[in-house]
Formats: structure tokens, C-alpha cells, sequence
């Protein structure tokens, strides 16, 4: 076989690396060099015009029933096949606040019918008690920005069970919101028992965890890496599609290797980019969008994720479309 005087024919190479999948592997079966193994793989690679993929490799093959994790945090798995999945994240819902965004988001569940509409962490802001400086600009209290984080996900609830009697509507743990609980814990851990303590007290319609997993290859949850990359960095080292928010960048990015695409997701803010709960930026240009995700899903895979983009007031753009969602 050309310049390789190897002790076993290239059909049992090529039978031989089907079951090992691994250089390493060959090289103690075969006797020989892990360099000279992979040699005659890319020769034979050449010759026959097949590829011989590692199992060693980063990407391994996905193994669907594998421990996520062992962790106590609660996960939630939604099982989808086939259908629509809106996620939005970074509300910092405000009295009498109504973006554009969030019109658009009534826009889109009334439009596409979701099988799960999913918050994905910070639509409570606690700005009274975080560690930002306090401006000159009046702060909302605690139970201003409760009640309307509740009129607000009252309104999304009610569109998205219009449209779909069994829609799920889960709420992913952001770090705004555990500032509710928190607070709370520092200054009156005895009372960490008593209604009303934490921030699931007083929403009780939406299912609450750290995790959803809409399927066992695509993982939702607030935030995982930061920085620019940050969608990147995610989907490299989570090895499965991630979609979070924290960021409000609002951008997909596609990751290949020998499993295929994967995505990372950022979902944006549904907020306004320059609204009064980001007094702290000092009037900074920021990288942030104001929008949200929807995720379609056929025979269990993730479809490229779409984004929905504040084009100007009350207008959004989807699909090469500006949209009018005044009427929301």
C-alpha cells in the first residue's frame, strides 16, 4: 500500500479504528507510533476519500443520558420534539415601563404559539437594594418593582395561555432576582420561612429553577462566561447549544465540530437599553439590543435560533420585516 509497510491491510485498518475510534488505541494494538498511526490515517483518509473521526477528539459523541449534574439546583426538562419555544431575559420591569420588546414579545406568542415561554432571569431589578450607587434619579422601591414584574408576567401569561391552553412558562433564577431573597437572608435569616420571603411567593403561576433544558442537547439558564465572547465561549465549553442573558447583547453564535452546529445565544434585554434602571451606566454607549429569542425545534434539534430586534419605537424587526406592535 504505497510507502506504509504496515502488518495489517488497510480494510483492517479501517475495521480496526471503526471499533477504537482513537490513535492512542491503534498504536498499542498495532505496535507502532501514534504518529505513524495518524499518518496512515490521513493517507488512507486521501486514498479512499472517508474520514476516520476521533472519539479522542473535543467533540465527543453526545451521550443524551448522561448526568447533566449532580447538583441539588433545580432543572427542569421540557421534552420538546417538535414546535416554538420564546425566551426572553432582563425585563427589570418597572412601574409604567411597556418597551418595545415586551410589545413585541406579546406580538410573538400571539403570533407562533409557544410550548414554553421561558424568563430567563432578571425581570425583577432590586435596584433600592443593590450595590450600585444611589443617583439623582428616583429609584423605584421593592414593592413598586414587584407588583410590576407581576402585571407584567401576568400579561405574558395570560397571551401565551390564550394561545395554547398547556403552554409551560418557567422562570430561570437571575442574579437581580435572588437579590429579593437575599436582602432578606442577611438582615432577617429567621424569618426565611415566613410567605412572602422569597421572590416565588409572589409569582406563583411561573415555575422556577436555574436550568430548563428544552432538550437534553440545548440548555437555558442566566449566565454562564462573560465578556465580548461570551456566546462563544459558552456553546464551546458547555459542549451542548446554551442560550443566556445577563449580557443584553442579543446575538447567535455558531459553533461546529464533529457533533455539527451548536449555538450560542444571547438573549438581550427586553428593557430599554437606555431606561431609567440603568441610571448606573452614567449615560455610557453600550453593546446592548433590546429583544428576545425564538427558538424553534424539528424532530428534537435545535433549528437556528431567531432574534427579535427593537427597530425603532413600537416597530421590531423578524425575518427581514419591520413590524408595528403598537397595538400591544
Amino acid at each position: 500500500m504505497g510507502a506504509h509497510n504496515e502488518t495489517c491491510s488497510d480494510t483492517e485498518f479501517i475495521q480496526l479504528w471503526s471499533q477504537v475510534e482513537s490513535a492512542a488505541k491503534m498504536s498499542e494494538i498495532l505496535g507502532t507510533s501514534i504518529r505513524a498511526v495518524h499518518s496512515r490515517r490521513r493517507w488512507i483518509e486521501k486514498e479512499y476519500n472517508i474520514g476516520l473521526t476521533a472519539s479522542d477528539h473535543r467533540g465527543l459523541k453526545y451521550d443524551p443520558n448522561r448526568p447533566k449534574s449532580f447538583s441539588p439546583l433545580k432543572q427542569i426538562e421540557l421534552g420538546i420534539l417538535d414546535g416554538c419555544v420564546i425566551v426572553f431575559s432582563d425585563a427589570h420591569f418597572i412601574p409604567n415601563q411597556r418597551s418595545t420588546a415586551f410589545k413585541g414579545l406579546l406580538w410573538a406568542i400571539q403570533e407562533f404559539k409557544p410550548k414554553a415561554v421561558i424568563c430567563n432571569g432578571d425581570a425583577f431589578d432590586g435596584a433600592t437594594i443593590s450595590r450600585h450607587d444611589v443617583t439623582d434619579q428616583p429609584q423605584t422601591s421593592v414593592i413598586q418593582e414587584l407588583k410590576a414584574c407581576q402585571g407584567m408576567l401576568g400579561e405574558i401569561e395570560e397571551i401565551a395561555k390564550s394561545v395554547r391552553h398547556n403552554v409551560k412558562l418557567v422562570f430561570t433564577f437571575g442574579n437581580h432576582d435572588v437579590r429579593f431573597a437575599n436582602r432578606l437572608a442577611q438582615h432577617a435569616p429567621q424569618f426565611k420561612e415566613v410567605f412572602g420571603f422569597k421572590l416565588t411567593d409572589h409569582i406563583p403561576d411561573w415555575e422556577f429553577c436555574w436550568v430548563c433544558w428544552p432538550t437534553p442537547q440545548v440548555i437555558i439558564k442566566h449566565r454562564y462566561k462573560g465578556g465580548i465572547h461570551a456566546a462563544h465561549n459558552n456553546t464551546v465549553n458547555a459542549g451542548v447549544s446554551i442560550v443566556t442573558g445577563h449580557l443584553h447583547s442579543l446575538k447567535v453564535t455558531p459553533f461546529a465540530d464533529y457533533n455539527g452546529n451548536r449555538f450560542g445565544c444571547d438573549t438581550g434585554t427586553l428593557a430599554e437599553t437606555d431606561g431609567p434602571q440603568f441610571t448606573y451606566a452614567e449615560i455610557n454607549p453600550s453593546n446592548h439590543r433590546s429583544g428576545f429569542a425564538v427558538l424553534n425545534f424539528f424532530n428534537g434539534r435545535l433549528l437556528w435560533p431567531e432574534l427579535v430586534h427593537k427597530f425603532d419605537e413600537d416597530l421590531i424587526e423578524f425575518r427581514g420585516e419591520v413590524i408595528d406592535v403598537g397595538a400591544f
